[in-house]
């Protein structure tokens, strides 16, 4: 994701540094022009550039002429936005990196595919000579067995030599001479015959370890097919996410090691192979010289049966057949040598192959180590990418966040809840999905309604598979900052059943699944002890009501709703000149920890008012509003921050004719639609800029007129039911939700003071 990018331009660790608010000569880019540097000046921005862009305060020269401020509002938003579009630049090249990167591993794969493909040629040749020595082995046990069957004839013979030879001896004192003679020539016939089974002892063993060597050979190629089908399964997790190339690489060096490994058992086999051919050659030796002797020796009997002939007649047929015997011997001796050289031939061919196997195998130990640098140096500029790819992101953000604020725009975020058992059937098609573009990756969504796709571009969309910290990781900063001095406002938007309470509260009693208001409280609290090393105390209040069929309930009040105190007390909203909030007669209670809080958001759900309804078990038929108050003092400063956090809970849009409410519960939908049409009419006119806005056609919006007309931060998350029954409710929010995100507000402003002696700051 990160290297060369286009016109030859090169992103490194090093930003050029260039002057954002003028007053000096930007730097210009070293290499060809780019689109970059056409539309925004050639100019890059490092981490200080725009800290100081974000940091800068406009202050106009003539700060009563409207008209300068504008302009210098344009500058900064012009500034701003040149910003924005050279990170975007910077992505696309990232982005061109990273297919470039694809690219080589691809080329990695090759490599290894061919690899692959030389080891099933080595085994086959491998195969083929290990069939070809077997044939051999098989030729000589066959020899073998026709030389016993010699020896046991020729043992036959002698015996008949013997008694041969005793009546010669009674005859003839020679021919018993001569008879020991032959029986020393057995004896050494049969030296000769034991030293050939040595022979054949050692052919079979070197066939055991040609058949060793195979079966090695075999193993090195089951590692390689294993090593493989985990270069497979290593390429599926590259595409999925880069960062485990990290896993990819160490395969690669347990790969390299088993390579080494089986170079390191391939010399071992060579050098015992080596000491065979020796034993072989000294083997060939005695077999040459025990002929020579035979030879020698069927000369000399040659000679012997000439002089039994002449000595008697009797033994003219015992010496035919020692004649024909020594003929026997010679024609042995014959074949034998030409075994020899066949031995010889084939060594010589092994020796041949295993030169070739040493070669290859130093090949391909060569080329992994090549592949592991690469692998390396991929991995290395990877992680760099990843790096410089986060602190982009970090950076348009901020940028983005910073544009809006300056906008007073009402930020707004889409969530998708997960499909229900009970929502879709198998046939339907898919309602709702997510473009994949790099502009509106995360940003987007499209509904599919009759055939036509509705496409909505907000802040930020949550997938259904989003988890409760993922949600909340966009909204920690917006809650900081009521620990800044701001007015925060979070509520949540949708029809019956999207999940804005689960959103908003979460599961009790699962940590993992806790919405935003437990997890907000749990962030202020740790807050503010990180902020007291720095001289900041803080005091916090809480409250909690419900509007319910246009009426304001205290959720902490100890008194039921029916009871006579309660009935007297008067709800009465009142604004002040300073844009804060006053519900008179409203119950608020001074909290130090978040399980203060937690207690008293369990005691307030108990007094929420639920009904169940054709479309949600447990739907909530009253508007639900959180309101904490902050004060801070640095008492090193005396500097005093106001902020106020609300998070709302609105009731759920419904359509009578689905949810079937009747009784109390049409009362209760009837007003909740009533309010929610409210709240969808001072939208209207805000967007369309009116001079009134009918903030006071309902109590919920005369409640949330600070929020959505005044200075205050605020953030609207509509919450989209995937259902394809819901397709028309979940349109209309997303238009409805597009229409709040097009309002202009007032800038958000941070109230701050001077300590005073027993400050204390109203409802927000």
């Amino acid at each position: 994701m990160v290297g060369p990018a286009n016109g030859g331009r090169t992103v490194t660790s090093r930003q050029v540094l260039s002057v954002v608010n003028g007053g000096q000569d930007p730097v210009m880019r070293v290499g060809p022009a780019s689109i970059a540097s056409s539309d925004c000046g050639g100019t890059e921005f490092t981490r200080e550039d725009v800290e100081a862009l974000l940091s800068e305060r406009i202050k106009p020269k003539n700060k009563f002429s409207l008209k300068e401020k504008c302009d210098v509002m344009a500058d900064y938003i012009k500034r701003l936005k040149m910003c924005i579009k050279w990170f975007q630049e910077l992505e696309a090249d990232l982005l061109l990196e990273q297919d470039k990167h694809w690219k080589m591993l691809e080329t990695a794969e090759k490599k290894c595919n061919d690899i692959e493909m030389v080891m099933g040629q080595k085994e086959e040749e491998l195969n083929s000579i290990i069939v070809a020595l077997r044939k051999n082995y098989t030729a000589l046990q066959e020899k073998l067995a026709k030389e016993e069957s010699d020896k046991l004839a020729a043992m036959v013979s002698l015996n008949k030599e013997k008694d041969a030879r005793l009546s010669v001896e009674r005859s003839q004192a020679p021919i018993k001479e001569e008879l020991e003679r032959a029986q020393r020539e057995s004896s050494s016939a049969n030296q000769k015959i034991l030293s050939l089974n040595d022979m054949y002892k050692r052919l079979q063993e070197y066939n055991t370890s040609l058949q060793q060597y195979n079966s090695k050979l075999q193993a090195e190629l089951n590692q390689t097919n294993e090593i493989l089908k985990n270069v497979e399964k290593e390429k599926v997790a590259v595409l999925e996410n880069l960062s485990n190339l990290r896993g990819y690489c160490t395969s690669l060096q347990d790969q390299l090691t088993a390579t080494k490994e089986s170079n390191d058992e391939a010399m071992k086999l060579k050098d015992a192979l080596a000491s065979e051919v020796g034993c072989l050659r000294l083997d060939l030796q005695q077999v040459r010289d025990e002929r020579d002797r035979q030879l020698s020796h069927v000369q000399e009997l040659s000679v012997e049966v000439l002089k039994y002939k002449e000595l008697t007649g009797k033994s003219a047929d015992e010496l035919r057949n020692l004649t024909t015997k020594s003929n026997e011997l010679e024609a042995r001796c014959a074949s034998q040598s030409d075994q020899i050289k066949q031995l010889q031939e084939k060594l010589d061919a092994a020796e041949n192959k295993l030169a070739m196997s040493d070669l290859s195998a130093y090949e391909i130990r060569t080329g992994y180590e090549e592949q592991k640098r690469v692998n390396s140096e991929l991995q290395f500029r990877l992680d760099e990418a990843e790096l410089k790819l986060v602190e982009g992101e970090a950076l348009r953000k901020k940028l983005h966040n910073t544009i809006l604020e300056l906008k007073g725009n009402i930020r707004v975020f889409c969530r998708v809840r997960p499909l229900l058992l009970d929502d879709a059937a198998e046939d339907e098609p898919k309602a709702v999905s997510f473009p994949t573009t790099t502009e509106n990756l995360g940003r987007g969504i499209e509904l599919l309604q009759h055939g036509q796709k509705h496409s909505f571009v907000f802040d930020k969309v949550f997938v259904p598979e989003s988890s409760q910290e993922e949600v909340f990781v966009e909204v920690s900063q917006l809650v900081q900052s009521a620990l800044d001095g701001y007015k925060v406002c979070i509520f949540a938007y949708g029809q019956t059943g999207s999940g804005k309470t689960h959103t908003m509260m979460g599961t009790s009693g699962n940590d993992d699944d806790k919405g935003l208001i437990p997890r907000s409280l749990e962030q202020i609290f740790e807050s503010r002890q990180t902020l007291q090393n720095q001289g900041w105390k803080y005091e916090m209040q809480v409250s909690m009501l419900e509007i319910y069929n246009e009426t304001i309930r205290d959720l902490l009040t100890i008194n039921r709703p029916g009871s006579t105190e309660a009935r007297t007390k008067q709800y009465v909203i009142k604004h002040d000149a300073n844009g804060n909030t006053h519900v008179s007669d409203l119950t608020v209670v001074d909290v130090r920890s978040s399980r203060e809080v937690a207690f008293l958001l369990n005691r307030a759900a108990q007094s929420r008012s639920v009904g169940m309804t054709q479309m949600n078990e447990q739907s909530s038929r009253s508007h639900f509003v959180f309101t904490m108050r902050i004060t801070g003092v640095n008492e090193s400063t005396e500097q005093q921050v106001h902020g106020v956090l609300n998070l709302i809970d609105l009731a759920g849009s419904e359509r009578l004719s689905k949810s079937g409410s009747t009784g109390d519960r049409l009362k209760e939908t009837q007003a909740i639609n009533k309010s929610l049409s409210s709240l969808s009419d001072v939208i209207f006119a805000l967007a369309k800029k009116e001079e009134h806005v009918p903030f006071r056609n309902s109590k919920l919006t005369y409640l949330l007129q600070p929020c959505l007309g005044g200075d205050s931060k605020t953030l609207m998350v509509v919450n989209v039911s995937p259902a394809p029954s819901s397709i028309n409710e979940s349109l209309c929010s997303l238009r409805f939700a597009a229409r709040v995100n097009a309002c202009e507000i007032g800038t958000p402003r941070r109230q701050t003071s001077v300590k005073q002696l027993d400050a204390r700051f109203s409802h927000g």
